[in-house]
């Protein structure tokens, strides 16, 4: 018998609903990888509340460093209002930067595409305005003011304060720009850069590099774009935006606001890479980019195309399997094609052929869809 490629993924299911969606994203790989002649070895970590409920701590050494030693991560979520307490001398979602931090995982990649059902009846936004959306947000993930130094609340009351300080180096911007360019190279060849260079010291120095790189990539048009009028052109006109690369802060804010563009958080995929490569492509953590929703934990009720699609990301840029990334993703189109939703997709009043289920059986037709695909010869 021929053996068979064996691809190394490590899980963090973590809190909530995470579990749930891991597993989900799970059953659809395997799927996949009967499919394409590969096999995938699991392995699983705690981290998040679990992890302290447990250990006492976000997440062990000895974790992370299995996590490192895979082809990629795929993380579900963590925390919830039992760890809550940003005074806390220990949090779920350090877990989160400690893994960031050990495994140089410095670009976030939150990718915005609108399903034309969805927005006609679950965004938010006017359906009209998210004709033609296909946006890729890359943030920097392990600089700016959530690494910085800080200074918590001193002083008696009426007279406190405190300070956080927004620290950027020209090495950090030029690394992450860097890769904001080649994707955009890759794509529609336009590049926002998002900053606040009005006010920041740290903004004017992102926007000088960002000026200084423009030769090296003579075939991508760049523009500058302040944050604040950034937050407003991505509700008015968000098919204008090809690739924005922007700092920490900003990009966690601005990608959360485009989820709304998609109908639902639970529908957007992220990727976190670093520098190093493996034998197959770039290492990352890949994770849907809603939170653990602690209210429906357990209920069968958590939307996973997030995570089913974070996998997707996971199968082209970790793993080099741009052929079955492709599966995955038309999958879950043909299910959504289908009329199928989870409930957070589903709004009153529409069709009686629209058929609302959960997070396991919203898989299984993902599933089903990669079988038929198959059967019709789709090329695998």
């Amino acid at each position: 018998m021929t053996n068979r490629l064996a691809y190394r993924i490590a899980t963090i299911p973590g809190d909530g609903v995470g579990p749930e969606v891991v597993a989900a994203a799970r059953r659809v790989l395997d799927a996949t990888a009967d499919r394409f002649g590969f096999t995938i070895d699991w392995s699983e970590h705690a981290a998040g509340g679990n992890a302290i409920d447990t250990f006492g701590v976000a997440i062990r050494d000895e974790d992370v460093a299995a996590c490192g030693a895979a082809d990629a991560i795929l993380l579900g979520a963590v925390g919830g209002p039992r760890w809550d307490n940003p005074k806390a001398p220990v949090r779920p979602e350090q877990a989160l930067f400690k893994l960031r931090g050990t495994l140089g995982l410095y670009a976030n990649l939150r990718p915005v595409t609108v399903h034309p059902t969805i927005a006609a009846s679950a965004a938010p936004v006017r359906a009209e305005l998210l004709d033609g959306v296909d946006l890729l947000i890359v943030r920097e993930l392990t600089g700016g003011i959530y690494f910085g130094e800080r200074t918590e609340a001193t002083g008696a009351p009426g007279e406190r304060w405190a300070s956080d300080t927004l620290p950027y180096s020209e090495a950090e911007i030029r690394r992450v720009v860097t890769l904001a360019f080649e994707l955009a190279r890759g794509r529609r060849r336009r590049l926002t850069s998002v900053d606040k260079a009005n006010v920041l010291a740290t903004s004017r120095l992102w926007r000088t590099i960002v000026d200084e790189m423009r030769p090296e990539f003579p075939d991508v048009e760049v523009n500058h774009q302040l944050v604040d009028s950034c937050a407003m052109l991505l509700i008015r006109q968000p098919a204008q935006f090809d690739v924005l690369v922007t700092e920490n802060l900003f990009g966690d804010i601005l990608s959360d606001e485009a989820g709304v563009l998609a109908g639902s958080l639970g529908m957007l995929p992220s990727a976190s890479l670093g520098e190093r490569r493996t034998a197959h492509g770039t290492f990352g953590l890949y994770e849907p980019i809603h939170g653990s929703a602690p209210d429906i934990a357990g209920q069968d009720r958590a939307n996973p195309i997030g995570t089913i699609l974070s996998a997707a990301m996971l199968l082209r840029l970790s793993l080099g399997r741009a052929d079955a990334a492709a599966a995955v993703e038309a999958a879950v189109t043909a299910t959504l094609d289908a009329g199928y939703r989870t409930g957070d997709l589903a709004r009153a009043g529409e069709p009686d052929s629209l058929r609302v289920v959960g997070t396991v059986a919203f898989a299984d037709v993902v599933v089903d869809a990669l079988a038929a695909a198959a059967r019709q010869g789709v090329p695998a």
